[in-house]
């Protein structure tokens, strides 16, 4: 016996030193990180982002991992550095056993979980069920090992509580969720050191505030401009159950950015489910908005979200219903907000739709002198499988519950919503294109400032706008890249002063890979002489223009169709693959505030739900929309008379 306790006793004392020499590697790997993050901070403060933006660069800003507490709770088991990998172009195992790759790797990437309840849903199925207290968190950790339908039905009422603040208290005790957090901030932090690749690869620390009265989605996604050194010293907002205003994130930002020295934005997204709250014409309260509100709103809130997963925010056709393209991607989500607590009412889509929120930026500017909606665009996924991909024929779903199968595009699926909400209405999109001087953290976050960035719904375009005075038809003939920047400003910029009417430099390339260009579109918008906001589409450039002149209406004909049902495949003998034109802006006031942005249209392409069908012969839903023309949005550029007059 005496022998065999030496023996026991010296494997203990191997194992002891054995958990001392691996804690004390992990030790100095930390602080070899942190040392390297440190010298990577100050080489990226020292970067000048600054002159012409030569490199496009394509993203995803809104990407949840198992870390978010409904991710998790949808089933997914991938988590940060799969989904970094799989951004990155390699190939991954999706939580339900399928190989997935990018066909082409992204060049930067957000991973934003969710900052209530980080990594909650995970540390409540890994826990012992024989330690849990809580009846309703224990009955919620059994019926998650039940299986995908346990954790979904958990998840649905999860979410509902959320939305109605009634969450178990011991799921948000304030030092158990500070330990968590600080556990999984820091330890992602140090993975994303560890992908980020300037010149290659970058990748942002960030996460997202999911502020959600009465299941009315506010939500903001948080970008950071820094590295470990700096974000390790906060952790994700989060400021508990309650109606939190928005300005305490605000708040929260300039914290951050008094006590490192470091930079942050907000990105407000999914503004479709807002049920009108997301850009109101009033402040908080239901007060008149005041400058200094629309001030604040518009130094942290530069970008919003166009296009994603749950729908595009682009237009309605309610609100703009001489606009035969409006209404793309709406179809299912006007039935209520996020959760379903509340019905949507027609005079809601106000608030909630981006051409809409630029118009009221307009009108808010002339009451105070500030303009609140003074933002760029970009899409981005809002995926919570860890995969960033928006590509129809790659396209892994809202969820894990979501992946490929024959049954997805056909049944609501989760959250226990009205009937044909879930199902094909999802978007497999978008994308935030990024105009940048460098494949870095600062000069990629340094273009969303400036906002020189645009929106797709997942096909790669290449596109560019310029606005200013004397451009003409010969440029093009030159470097007009160089001329736009010299004599003229780029998107999400001020026209420079000048005389006569704004003239555009717009340029449209379709993606390498994909679809042929139906048209490019010019939407203007500004306030008359009596307040009333005004919007008008010109068709400024399209293809096949020899054979498509407009008619008696002034209006360019249809591209046509070649999408072919039986194969789920179309081809390029409609459409252009490059539309360039100077158009100048026949009907421009002088003394009207206004903004142009770009839409781009390709010619109609399948969507996901007809791979399905001929993937898996998934049958498909009466009023099922298995085509699409897909787009791209850009970030408008602004004409002020007391700024350019």
């Amino acid at each position: 016996m005496a022998k065999k306790r030496v023996i026991i006793l010296g494997t203990v004392a191997v194992i002891t030193v054995g958990i001392g020499l691996t804690y004390g590697w992990r030790q100095w790997q930390e602080k070899s990180i942190l040392a390297n993050a440190r010298t990577a901070q100050v080489t990226s403060d020292k970067e000048v982002t600054s002159g012409p933006a030569t490199k496009l660069l394509w993203g995803d800003t809104h990407l949840h991992t198992s870390n978010s507490i409904d991710a998790f709770g949808f089933g997914v088991k991938l988590g940060p550095e799969e989904a970094l990998r799989f951004a990155r172009g390699e190939e991954v195992v999706s939580t339900w056993g399928l190989k997935a790759k990018l066909e082409r790797p992204l060049d930067f990437l957000v991973i934003a979980d969710h900052s209530g309840g980080l990594g909650a849903t995970k540390a409540l199925y890994d826990a012992p069920g024989f330690l849990i207290r809580d009846p309703t968190l224990r009955r919620w950790h059994d019926e998650m090992h039940k299986g995908p339908e346990g954790m979904q039905r958990v998840t649905a009422e999860l979410i509902d509580r959320v939305g109605r603040n009634d969450l178990p208290k011991a799921l948000t005790d304030p030092e158990r969720q500070r330990k968590t957090s600080t556990s999984i901030w820091t330890g992602h932090s140090t993975l994303v050191e560890r992908y980020n690749e300037p010149g290659k690869f970058t990748a942002f620390m960030g996460f997202e505030y999911t502020l959600m009265p009465g299941g009315n989605n506010l939500h903001r996604v948080v970008m950071f401009r820094d590295g470990k050194s700096r974000t390790d010293q906060v952790l994700p907002y989060d400021p508990g159950q309650g109606d939190t205003p928005v300005s305490q994130l605000w708040d929260y930002m300039d914290d951050y950015e008094k006590r490192t020295g470091g930079k942050v934005l907000a990105i407000p997204h999914n503004s479709n489910l807002s049920n009108g709250l997301m850009f109101e014409l009033v402040g908080p309260g239901g007060g008149p908005m005041t400058a200094e509100y629309a001030r604040r709103r518009a130094a942290h809130e530069p970008v919003v979200e166009i296009t994603q997963i749950k729908g595009d925010s682009e237009a309605h056709p309610f609100l703009s219903p001489n606009d035969e393209f409006a209404g793309y991607g709406t179809a299912g989500w006007e039935l209520g907000n996020l959760t379903m607590q509340a019905v949507k009412k027609p005079q809601d889509f106000a608030g909630e739709y981006i051409r809409e929120a630029l118009k009221r930026g307009l009108a808010i500017e002339a009451k105070t002198g500030v303009n609140p909606y003074k933002f760029g665009v970009i899409g981005s996924t809002d995926s919570h499988t860890a995969l960033a991909t928006a590509d129809e024929n790659n396209f892994f779903g809202k969820h894990s519950g979501g992946e490929p199968n024959s049954k997805r595009a056909s049944e609501a699926q989760n959250l226990g919503t009205r009937e044909g909400r879930f199902g094909w209405h999802y978007l497999a999109g978008g994308y935030a294109a990024v105009w940048a001087t460098a494949n870095s953290r600062a000069a990629i976050f340094d273009a969303m400032m400036r906002k020189e960035i645009y929106a797709t719904t997942g096909p790669r375009m290449t596109v560019r706008f310029f606005g200013g005075w004397d451009f003409k038809p010969e440029d093009f003939a030159g470097n007009w890249v160089t001329a736009g920047y010299n004599r003229g400003v780029p998107m999400g910029a001020d026209l420079k002063p000048g005389q006569g009417a704004p003239s555009f430099l717009i340029s449209a390339l379709k993606d390498p890979m994909g679809a042929n260009l139906d048209r490019v579109q010019m939407v203007k918008g500004w306030v008359d002489e009596t307040g009333q906001m005004r919007e008008k589409i010109f068709d400024v450039v399209w293809g096949d223009s020899d054979s498509r002149p407009r008619n008696a209406n002034g209006k360019v004909p249809a591209v046509g169709d070649t999408v072919d049902i039986a194969r789920a495949s179309y081809t390029n003998s409609i459409g252009d693959p490059e539309l360039q034109t100077v158009w100048r802006d026949p009907e421009f006031n002088a003394k009207q505030k206004a903004f142009y942005y770009l839409r781009v249209l390709e010619i109609p392409t399948p969507r996901w739900v007809l791979f399905d069908a001929i993937r898996y012969g998934a049958k498909l839903l009466p009023g099922t929309e298995l085509k699409s023309q897909e787009r791209a949005y850009t970030s408008p550029i602004w004409y002020n008379p007391a700024k350019t007059g």
